[in-house]
């Protein structure tokens, strides 16, 4: 659990704005975007597979080693959701536009998973403007949510490259999610309000 200052966001010291080595891990994820997309593109699905689960895997990794090496910073603990809620849109946004003989991702659902993102930023911007702080933590049902979604299109990009067409999964796992996705944000809401109203 963090709480963060609007006073304090400008005097922040060095240390909490250093670029540690779990922030680069952040930072690489990043910029594994636009590859993946490209990937994805040229429908080169084996490469964006490969490249998807490596940015998974940094996932995973920067948070280790922010926590093993003692490398926590004010500038890693922004960066992370960041990173990770671009490499999510992006892939969904691309999936919903890509001509594949396969089934791809609808674009509502893709509008209510970008309006979930949004609307969690413009609230938490409010309650840190009207209150002076933020608490964030996340929540078990937030990171199930994460992991859902990085599983749904690493199985995606499976069934694009070996020209699997297991309907009946593919609307399970879209009804999962969409199902997750509001509860997630039914339950950031009720956190938010709660800030809001301390």
């Amino acid at each position: 659990m963090r709480k963060f200052n609007i006073k304090k966001i400008f005097t922040l010291p060095s240390d909490q704005k250093r670029l540690t080595f779990s922030s680069f891990i952040t930072l690489v994820r990043i910029a594994m975007v636009p590859v993946i997309v490209m990937a994805m593109i040229a429908h080169r699905w084996g490469i964006a597979f490969i490249i998807f689960v490596l940015a998974a895997i940094t996932d995973l990794l920067d948070g280790f080693v922010a926590r093993y090496f003692s490398q926590q910073t004010f500038l890693g603990a922004c960066l992370d959701p960041i990173a990770d809620k671009i490499l999510l849109v992006s892939c969904f946004f691309s999936l919903a536009f890509i001509n594949s003989p396969l089934f791809s991702i609808p674009l509502w659902f893709v509008l209510i998973i970008l309006c979930k993102e949004i609307l969690q930023i413009i609230g938490a911007i409010i309650i840190f403007v009207y209150r002076g702080q933020l608490v964030v933590k996340p929540t078990l049902l937030g990171k199930l949510n994460t992991v859902v979604q990085i599983l749904f299109i690493i199985w995606l990009f499976a069934c694009y490259f070996f020209r699997w067409v297991p309907v009946k999964t593919y609307y399970t796992m879209l009804g999962l999610l969409l199902l997750l996705t509001c509860l997630s944000f039914g339950q950031y809401s009720i956190i938010g309000y709660r800030q809001w109203r301390a």
